[in-house]
């Protein structure tokens, strides 16, 4: 059963509220990735592993929504035989932002990751890093057991 918090997320996206719509036009005007203070959605955040220590990075990934497109083949084909539409990615949206946020962040390692939002455009989510070599995060047998079953 979902909790609280989490319930009052859900109505938001059903009701779509004015609140999000602002946050997601703030959002859309920043970078694709973000570097922010504490999660959107803590209980989920908790879920996954973060706790508001040092060592522990949120970060609001911004993903294009949208299926591949290939190009249309230059020489002549029945329509049926071009192979250009239903064409899906191998990947999720958010494996891909996983992706792309571990590339920024390559001494990092993944806690996880959860949806936040999404508009016409763009999917966001909250990604969850730890930084294996911190003092703190050393000390923190949960989060380093975490670590090692994730790299397993």
């Amino acid at each position: 059963m979902p909790s609280r918090q989490d319930q009052i997320w859900i109505n938001m996206w059903k009701e779509n509220s004015p609140e999000l719509r602002a946050k997601a036009i703030e959002w859309r005007k920043q970078n694709a990735l973000v570097r922010i203070e504490r999660p959107s959605r803590i209980q989920r955040a908790r879920r996954l592993g973060y706790k508001a220590k040092q060592g522990i990075v949120v970060v609001r990934m911004r993903v294009g929504k949208g299926n591949m497109r290939k190009k249309r083949p230059v020489a002549g084909r029945r329509p049926k035989h071009l192979g250009v539409l239903r064409i899906k990615p191998a990947l999720g949206m958010q494996h891909v932002a996983e992706r792309r946020v571990l590339e920024r962040f390559p001494n990092m390692n993944l806690l996880g990751s959860y949806y936040v939002h999404q508009d016409g455009l763009y999917l966001w989510y909250e990604v969850i890093l730890a930084d294996p070599s911190h003092p703190r995060i050393i000390k923190d047998k949960e989060i380093r057991g975490k670590l090692a079953v994730l790299r397993n």
